[in-house]
């Protein structure tokens, strides 16, 4: 897996955007993500789907080469962690936790973490808020008009389409507007939205190998 970086200056900060579908945030030693949608994939399997669990894996994995590459002191996901409650991947998922017993988790919550007392003890999570302000920034899952702070956000999950001269490509992409940071779904088992983008944005597109304004 590569890791490709671009650095962006919001209000005066250093952020640090990856082809591998988070942020960085060196001040605070902070990875942030969003849409990881753990357990997707086994509630497909309930429902009598055949999917594999290496979709899962795969995300697990990224985010740990992440973790090896930054080695932050926090990791924030900016909502829906979870898909569909508690299941067999969400299992999978807190044995990973447990290799970072002193990675800080923070979640905040989307419309998918319907989460009881129960399985916020199992996620080990040291924060789950709707919201969460640190410093000048809004961490929110979907974008709030009514505030008035920067907003780092998800849930959309963000593509553009490039055209070529053979035919038209969908990217993943981070949108940077005067008011936001909208990320990617770090899960790559979503779809792509390429109608629903904040207006008088900036947009980051990323392939396997790169990361390029477009």
């Amino acid at each position: 897996m590569f890791i490709a970086t671009k650095n962006i200056i919001i209000h005066n900060e250093t952020f640090t955007l990856t082809n591998q579908r988070a942020v960085f945030w060196e001040k605070e030693k902070s990875l942030i993500l969003s849409d990881l949608h753990i357990g997707k994939t086994a509630h497909f399997r309930k429902n009598g789907i055949a999917l594999a669990n290496h979709i899962m894996k795969s995300d697990l994995e990224r985010l740990s080469a992440l973790i090896e590459y930054f080695l932050p002191e926090k990791f924030i996901v900016v909502g829906d962690l979870l898909h569909a409650g508690d299941n067999s991947d969400v299992d999978e998922f807190c044995t990973w936790r447990n290799q970072y017993p002193d990675l800080q988790f923070y979640l905040i919550e989307g419309n998918h973490d319907r989460i009881s007392g129960t399985l916020e003890k199992k996620l080990c999570m040291n924060l789950k808020e709707k919201l969460l302000q640190v410093d000048f920034i809004t961490f929110i899952h979907d974008f709030d008009p009514k505030l008035t702070a920067f907003q780092v956000t998800g849930h959309i999950h963000p593509g553009i389409v490039l055209q070529s001269a053979v035919k038209s490509i969908r990217l993943p992409c981070f949108a940077v507007s005067p008011n936001q940071l909208l990320l990617p779904a770090f899960s790559e088992f979503t779809g792509l939205d390429t109608k629903n983008l904040p207006k008088n944005s900036k947009f980051f597109a990323f392939t396997d190998a790169e990361i390029y304004e477009v």
